[in-house]
């Protein structure tokens, strides 16, 4: 039994995989990608942030064990939401949501320009089994 291979080149598969490493390696290099690094290690090392995050994220599990056994009610949700939203206020963290968003932005512009040429959007299509 014998394997063809092609002496002229690496296989398409190879080649997208090649492409899709090297677009990997320019989106790390992206301002997007950075400032969004740069502001996660800022939320990360600022403990007036991560309480808040610890706060919100105890509010929220609470929450979601009394909506489990139906003892969720208006002002526990409330609690939640106000909880997310000091969380959000606090500047770190706005600024990390902010480039997160930047970032979420670009991916857009750069899925857009790879389904352009196969009338197909990845990004939009992905995880989604059964869309009209």
């Amino acid at each position: 039994m014998s394997v063809e291979t092609d002496a002229a080149g690496p296989s398409a598969d190879h080649a997208a995989d090649d492409l899709a490493r090297q677009l990997g390696d320019a989106i790390a290099d992206l301002p997007e990608y950075r400032r969004l690094m740069e502001t996660k290690r800022a939320v990360e090392t600022t403990d007036e942030v991560q309480s808040r995050i610890e706060e919100f994220e105890q509010l929220r599990q609470e929450f979601m064990l009394a909506r489990q056994s139906g003892d969720a009610d208006e002002a526990a949700l409330n609690r939640v939401q106000e909880a997310q939203q000091h969380l959000h206020d606090h500047p770190v963290m706005a600024d990390y949501l902010d480039a997160q968003d930047a970032l979420e932005a670009r991916f857009e512009g750069l899925n857009d320009l790879i389904s352009d040429p196969l009338d197909v959007d990845f990004v939009g299509e992905s995880g989604a089994c059964c869309q009209d």
